[in-house]
């Protein structure tokens, strides 16, 4: 691997760290901004100016992040609880109990959480093809829809085999909630009386 031309996994290696470090270091972040623009390495390092805004290229604005609320997750989790026993399920030691008993809790696991899902989302595939077909993808797919993996070079038209369908949400149809009530509990603790 040299510097000028990283392998695939070294462009990983390199993505990562840089990312955490753009997170931490508003100088590096900057940079990387400068670098992104149109300047050199160079000038990143010793902090030369960037180029006056008549000769930068329109830069788009970074997307704006919104805070997700856990408050709808919360209650699927809850719902996967009551109909399917789901975390019972996943927090139970299961070294101790044979495949055969493993196997008849996870049909009843497998039968609550389906149904649970069902009531409460319309799933459907992204992909009508089915797994295995040939597809071509061409320029402007969708790649927040469409996740390329394998040897990705070059632009599209791209041509390849599904080999996951994809699942998307037409719609969601979870309970209302009284504002008193505690997302966070997501299955309480019973007492036997």
């Amino acid at each position: 691997m040299t510097d000028s031309n990283p392998s695939f996994l070294g462009r990983i290696s390199l993505a990562v760290s840089a990312f955490f470090r753009i997170l931490g270091d508003g100088e590096f972040a900057a940079g990387v901004l400068r670098v992104r623009d149109g300047g050199t390495a160079a000038q990143t390092r010793t902090q030369t100016p960037a180029p006056s805004p008549a000769s930068q290229p329109a830069s788009q604005p970074a997307p704006s992040l919104k805070e997700a609320n856990p408050d709808a997750a919360l209650q699927l989790l809850g719902l996967l609880q009551r109909d399917a026993r789901f975390i019972d399920f996943v927090e139970e030691d299961i070294k101790r109990f044979s495949d055969a008993d493993i196997g008849a809790a996870a049909r009843l696991v497998h039968e609550g959480c389906r149904a649970t899902l069902r009531e409460h989302f319309t799933i459907r595939p992204v992909r009508d093809e089915a797994e295995g077909s040939r597809v071509t993808l061409q320029e402007g797919f969708d790649a927040s829809a469409i996740r390329l993996t394998g040897n990705v070079v070059g632009k599209a038209p791209f041509s390849g085999n599904i080999s996951h369908r994809g699942w998307r949400v037409d719609e969601v149809r979870l309970p209302k909630l009284a504002e008193s009530h505690n997302a966070n509990v997501i299955a309480p603790a019973e007492v036997e009386l």
